[in-house]
Formats: C-alpha cells, structure tokens, sequence
C-alpha cells in the first residue's frame, strides 16, 4: 500500500514537471477597415491591387502564460487611390510550462502564429465580405520560413553592429586587429 502511494506521488511529480503547452483564448485584439474613396472610387472598373504586410509578436503576461498576435494590413488601391485599408490583430493566450528555453523561442514564434493566422484569415474575410466587395482570402504563411527568416536578420543586424563597434576601437600602435 505504501509502495502505491509512492508510485503515485512519484508519478505526480513526473506529470507536474512534464512538458505541457495549450491554447487558452484567441480573440480579435484589433479590426479597422476605411474605405476613404467610398462611394466614388466603386464606380471604377479597373482592377484593384492587393498590398499585404504582415508581423508576429509576443510577450510574457505570467510566469508559464505568453500573449501571442499576428497583425496585418492590407491596402487594396485602384490606380493610386485607396479602396480599402483593413489593419487586424488576432491574439492568444497561450501556457507553456517547462519548456525548455532553446524550444521556446520557435514555439512561441512558429507555433503560435500558425495556430492564430487561420482565425485572422477569417476575420479579415468577413471584414472585407461586409462592405458589399469581393472576399479578400489571404494567402498561406510559412511562420517557421519567416521565423528563420527573422532569426538571420537580427543575427546579421549584430553582426554589422559589432563590426561598427570594432571600426570605433582605437588600438595602441603594434596592435593588430
């Protein structure tokens, strides 16, 4: 009986200790859309051209709890006026208890957003659906590409940071670089 409950209580801690990451809530974080030409700009007959950015980010709201978003802004002109601008943040809570450090960067960056975008994808949808326009239905995101992507950015960034540092250095004669 004793053993038991050392099984269990050992079993406890393993559980306890393990690995563990899930979704609490997603939730629009922010919607615009203007159509600053309207109604003019409707009676155009050319075809429109579609401009989309996009951007991830995060923070840490608790020890175990980070807040996840993935922002976009599309701009759809005819010529060079504006039909419509739509700018949508889509968020979520998300927990990740012990996980190790080196795993929570790209599961926080690579991860998250790819569970987020399909939510965003819709919002901006029925966004554009409502003002009586063709559904805009934006296009599959590689985030672990644009991840690695970001990575070698910033690595290249301090790269040229320190080689301006270096350039600044005044070295005592005789002292080679």
């Amino acid at each position: 009986m004793a053993e038991n409950q050392a099984n269990s209580q050992a079993g406890n801690q393993d559980q306890s200790n393990s690995p563990s990451f899930s979704l609490q809530r997603t939730y629009v974080k922010d919607l615009s859309l203007e159509m600053p030409n309207a109604p003019e700009i409707l009676l155009e007959q050319e075809t429109p051209k579609v401009e989309v950015s996009l951007n991830v980010g995060a923070k840490r709201l608790a020890d175990t709890v980070f807040e996840a978003t993935v922002t976009t802004t599309v701009t759809t002109r005819i010529n060079d006026k504006v039909l419509y601008l739509v700018e949508a943040t889509q968020a979520g809570i998300f927990e990740a208890a012990n996980i190790p450090d080196e795993q929570l960067d790209p599961l926080i960056g690579i991860v998250c957003p790819t569970m987020l975008y399909p939510y965003l994808r819709a919002n901006v949808a029925d966004a554009i659906t409502r003002t009586s326009l063709p559904a805009l239905h934006l296009a599959e995101v590689n985030f672990q590409a644009l991840y690695e992507q970001r990575r070698a950015e910033a690595a290249q960034q301090q790269g040229e940071q320190g080689q301006q540092e270096d350039s600044d250095l005044i070295l005592p004669p005789g002292v080679n670089r």
